[in-house]
């Protein structure tokens, strides 16, 4: 049975005071916990809960952290969040990091060496670290697993993507990112959105090559949903049309370089 409840959202407007349920089966669950900054770069935060464990994917910033802390604490008491994924080291992703450390010590960082070396920046050095290249597959106590998918340089040389082998959702952090003031939280309208992702894309991912080779890693998987980091939820629907357009995607090197193509 598939849990997901995606597809209730659509044509619907959530509540942004407390948190959207995605996925439950069994003891497995997903929310959308995001914020209600309304501006174009609204972060989205989301929340595995796997039996007693639960991981923030993407936490946030330090501005947002008592609004997260407060939407996790409609699930569970805070201090039982297991382990953060960090996709990349920005601080629209990570730096509340110092804060969820400061609360709950034991917990785990899960992200790329090539991030993890940045992190300490922010203000903790002293952490439980999951390397996702030396380990890329992460078992929960129940079995279930998260798989690791690097995207180097979409945008950081160090990024990439989480995938919730039991709902077959993607967290894909700043690919397929969309910048929208009308903000929604399901993608309605593909075409419409696609010039969302521009105004991210465009500037912030490196090259066609890095695009491509990241869509020749997902060759093979089943993706529900892509729950990016910023912009709306992209349903199964549109989920190919997500693909081709990483395909065929001009964007940095391509652009500012264009006069060295062959």
């Amino acid at each position: 049975m598939n849990g997901s409840m995606i597809k209730e959202y659509k044509d619907f407007e959530i509540s942004l005071d407390s948190v959207t349920p995605l996925y439950k089966e069994d003891s497995h669950e997903i929310y959308w916990l995001g914020i209600d900054n309304a501006t174009a770069f609204r972060c989205n935060v989301y929340l595995i809960k796997d039996n007693d464990e639960y991981i923030l994917v993407d936490p946030g910033s330090r501005s947002f952290y008592e609004q997260v802390r407060e939407r996790v604490s409609q699930i569970t008491d805070p201090k039982n969040i297991t382990a953060l994924v960090l996709c990349h080291q920005d601080p629209d992703v990570s730096a509340s990091m110092i804060d969820w450390l400061n609360a709950s010590p034991e917990l785990t960082i899960i992200s790329s060496a090539r991030t993890n070396v940045l992190l300490p920046h922010y203000g903790c050095e002293d952490y439980k670290f999951y390397d996702i290249v030396e380990e890329p597959v992460y078992k929960f106590k129940s079995g279930r697993e998260l798989k690791f998918i690097e995207a180097p340089f979409l945008h950081f040389p160090g990024a990439f993507t989480t995938y919730d082998l039991n709902s077959s959702f993607l967290f894909s952090g700043d690919i397929w990112a969309a910048l929208d003031i009308e903000w929604k939280l399901l993608v309605e309208d593909m075409h419409e959105h696609t010039m969302n992702m521009d105004l991210f894309h465009v500037d912030y991912m490196a090259s066609n090559i890095a695009a491509r080779g990241f869509v020749r890693r997902l060759e093979g998987i089943d993706i529900q949903a892509i729950l990016p980091q910023h912009g709306s939820i992209i349903p199964q629907e549109y989920v190919k049309d997500a693909l081709e357009y990483l395909e065929k995607l001009q964007c940095g090197l391509d652009l500012i370089y264009s006069d060295l193509k062959n």
